[in-house]
């Protein structure tokens, strides 16, 4: 079977965008690199390369690379002292924003070792094009101990004719041609929250509990994800009008799966967005009421981004858009993870902090995970342009605190 990109994927590869994941573990779980080297062989695409095809050929795909080799891509560094979560997170943030190599398979795994309390961590980054969110907990799932044994092919399995790349080409051609309705999108804010980014990045924490936040969301018949909205857009208002602009509510970008699970032999990406305008005053009972209606109500109209990406490129103008563009001020990922506790190598995982980086002119973005009953959500600045994260990571936890403490009768 030939394993192609999909239009999402290569909207993704287009946008260089790489995400992970910080696994923190209780103590060095020892060599990771011949675990990880045996238990990658569960999930294909960490051990191929995308190529492009020749003309007439279809979108890129995925071969197996021949010349596949572990050391490649797992790696291991020492904390600088105080080998904090900060240090930490200046770690991943710079591995998360450096570009993996297109010419073999898209993703890293760095250990850090000399963590406080004797605790290390594993850093965990692949390029967007390799999968979503949902994907990435698949990936996950087949690298932890306990995972179920999975029959593998035989590796590596040769590259496909370009007779099969031309006949499977043609069976994926849509039959029937249509532009689907796009309707004309709103405009967010003008803010400084809209600034075309450089090239550095830098990510702080804010922690809540699981349990709480659903609490707190089904008084006021909401999700979980509607409490992060509202803790996020409170903390964006306030830290927005200390710099002197009073802005009443945001345009949010919400990634949506459109796919509640897959497996690691099914990675990819399978996502739609959907922008909503937000408020960003009120108390937070009264906001997260507005912000459940104003979600629910948009559930339906979940559209796909790659049209209009695809239509930009076509006009040599994506670049550009996506540098300049003020439909969206910010953007919100949330995805529920683990619900149990894990172990890898032995060593029990502690915590799952997501990475993301921001692009085009987004200034600041958010990206949250669930493990047990943490929830993380990680803040990714240009720190360029946001000299004051510490002031709103602050304002996010204020915010999260708020929606923990049970609402008076």
């Amino acid at each position: 079977m030939i394993d192609r990109a999909s239009s999402d994927d290569v909207m993704s590869l287009d946008s260089g965008m790489q995400v992970g994941a910080v696994i923190v573990l209780e103590r060095d779980p020892g060599t990771v690199e011949s675990l990880l080297a045996e238990r990658i062989r569960t999930v294909p695409r960490l051990r191929r390369r995308l190529v492009a095809t020749p003309f007439g050929c279809g979108r890129p795909i995925w071969v197996d690379d021949t010349e596949f080799d572990i050391a490649k891509h797992v790696h291991q560094v020492v904390c600088p002292d105080p080998g904090d979560e900060a240090a930490l997170l200046g770690i991943a943030s710079s591995l998360v924003t450096r570009p993996l190599p297109l010419s073999s398979p898209l993703w890293s795994a760095t250990l850090v070792t000399g963590l406080a309390e004797n605790r290390a961590a594993l850093v965990l980054v692949f390029h967007h094009v390799l999968s979503d969110g949902i994907g990435g907990l698949a990936v996950l799932a087949n690298l932890v101990d306990g995972a179920p044994p999975t029959e593998t092919a035989a590796f590596p399995a040769p590259a496909p004719t370009r007779r099969e790349l031309a006949a499977d080409a043609w069976l994926r051609l849509p039959r029937h041609f249509s532009l689907p309705g796009l309707q004309r999108p709103s405009l967010g804010a003008r803010s400084s929250l809209n600034q075309p980014t450089g090239p550095r990045r830098q990510q702080t924490m804010a922690r809540a509990s699981v349990s709480r936040l659903h609490t707190a969301a089904h008084r006021c018949g909401g999700t979980v994800n509607d409490a992060l909205l509202t803790a996020v857009t409170g903390a964006l208002g306030t830290v927005l009008a200390k710099r002197g602009e009073n802005i009443e509510e945001l345009v949010v970008s919400i990634p949506v799966s459109t796919r509640r699970s897959t497996t690691a032999a099914h990675l990819g990406n399978s996502t739609g967005v959907m922008p909503v305008a937000l408020p960003t005053g009120g108390d937070h009972w009264s906001r997260l009421t507005r912000i459940a209606a104003i979600t629910r109500s948009h559930k339906k109209s979940v559209t796909s981004a790659t049209p209009i990406f695809r239509a930009l490129k076509a006009f040599g103008v994506a670049d550009w858009f996506m540098n300049h563009q003020r439909m969206v001020n910010t953007v919100v990922t949330n995805v529920h993870g683990p619900d149990h506790p894990m172990h890898l190598g032995g060593a029990t995982i502690t915590g799952l902090i997501p990475l993301s980086a921001t692009t085009g002119n987004v200034t600041v973005a958010f990206a949250a995970l669930s493990y047990n009953d943490t929830f993380t959500v990680t803040v990714v600045a240009d720190p360029d342009h946001v000299p004051d994260l510490p002031e709103l990571t602050q304002a996010l936890e204020v915010e999260l605190d708020l929606l923990g403490i049970p609402a008076s009768p």
